[in-house]
């Protein structure tokens, strides 16, 4: 148990990265209500919920992808040979699941951009959020990889 010791610090640049993305809503979503009026193009009605509508599809699909590619990244991290640190290859992961998920947020504030109100961007907003909260950086997590990578040393060397 004496290795996990330093498994919460290890994991302070993870949780940087996901809170840095969580301000990036923030200011999405300030950035509207500040000049929402100047920035909105409003197109045509029938082509916004044409637009909303691929949109929330992507995002319903994006979720269980994302679950998977966080799946598959994981388990290669456990797997895959080299000298690349736990801690590298857990943030690869994190980083690259918490910035797919980021997607769902921007696609609220290109909404809005496009002249949808502020409901979408709140609904896209929330879903980025509670993505971000699934996909967080994960101390159990991290401390496999750690066991799997001890237990192919003896192997390799």
């Amino acid at each position: 148990m004496s290795d996990y010791k330093n498994s919460s610090t290890d994991l302070t640049l993870h949780w940087f990265f996901a809170g840095l993305l969580l301000c990036l809503l923030i200011a999405y979503n300030v950035i509207c209500h500040t000049i929402g009026a100047e920035i909105q193009i409003n197109i045509d009605e029938g082509q916004r919920i044409f637009i909303k509508s691929i949109l929330y599809a992507i995002a319903i699909i994006l979720f269980p992808l994302t679950n998977l590619l966080r799946h598959i990244l994981l388990r290669l991290n456990q797997t895959m040979p080299g000298d690349n640190p736990a801690k590298n290859r857990y943030l690869i992961t994190t980083v690259i699941t918490l910035m797919t998920i980021e997607i769902v947020g921007v696609f609220g504030l290109a909404m809005f951009i496009l002249g949808d109100s502020y409901n979408t961007l709140y609904i896209f907003t929330t879903l980025a959020i509670l993505g971000i909260f699934l996909h967080r950086p994960r101390e159990e997590e991290y401390r496999h990889i750690i066991d799997a990578l001890r237990s192919q040393k003896p192997h390799n060397g």
